[in-house]
């Protein structure tokens, strides 16, 4: 508190609290300075935890990343925000620019395609639960593919019978797609305008909201180690140390 009325002399300390943001405008320019460098000299989003880990006592990393993100809107390079972490990206109509022959493209299957459409929209949501919707069996490899993209994740484990494993997109998927956060996939209307949608759809089809990220419902645990290591995706401790 003494360092933050370095720089606010003469205020209540209760009074700080509400007037913390209010940097010395020296000490507001060098802090949009750090967090710029901190996004650009990363390869991976950047989380707002850590850039305000970075920055001067007292700044208001949202502010600053939001006057970040409108100072490139114009540009060639945009500063985008995906759930909590930033990241520059490509001005979306420059892609074509950037683009090379060489660049791999990620083509999902058809069966792919519907699986991440519904894990997206349903999560979190259970292998039954996709076979269900889908109304054919839904294979291993088909979810495999997915997570090796890194779009899908294990989120948890549902409280029921078997304790099935629950299904969720990742920040990756975010970033890939453009999204802030998973509730900015279109819903049914910015479907159709988009002709994803045919005008025949029937009258009682509806998109479900998905719930955010790491949001879990009351029947639902989150994955834990010991999760992870049944699910064979760890070595149990217990082989490690031998």
């Amino acid at each position: 508190m003494a360092e933050a009325q370095k720089y606010l002399p003469g205020m209540p300390d209760e009074e700080m609290e509400h007037e913390a943001v209010t940097l010395d405008p020296r000490l507001e320019r060098e802090a949009e300075r750090i967090a710029e460098a901190l996004v650009f000299a990363s390869a991976q989003p950047v989380s707002e935890t850590y850039i305000a880990s970075r920055l001067p006592r007292g700044a208001d990393v949202g502010r600053i990343m939001s006057r970040l993100k409108a100072l490139y809107a114009p540009r060639g390079v945009n500063l985008v925000q995906v759930a909590d972490h930033w990241a520059f990206r490509t001005a979306a109509d420059l892609s074509f620019v950037v683009q090379t022959d060489e660049q791999e493209v990620k083509k999902l299957s058809r069966a792919a395609l519907e699986v991440l459409a519904i894990i997206a929209y349903h999560q979190p949501v259970t292998r039954a639960e996709i076979e269900d919707i889908r109304g054919v069996q839904t294979s291993k490899g088909t979810l495999d593919v997915l997570m090796e993209a890194g779009w899908v994740r294990f989120r948890g484990r549902r409280r029921t019978p078997g304790r099935p494993v629950t299904f969720g997109t990742t920040r990756d998927f975010l970033d890939q797609f453009g999204l802030e956060e998973i509730r900015d996939l279109p819903g049914i209307e910015e479907l159709k305008g988009a002709g994803l949608l045919s005008g025949r759809i029937p009258s009682n089809l509806h998109i479900p909201v998905p719930a955010g990220e790491d949001e879990l419902p009351e029947n639902e645990d989150p994955i834990t180690q010991m999760d992870l290591e049944e699910l064979g995706l760890l070595t149990p401790k217990a082989e490690e140390d031998d």
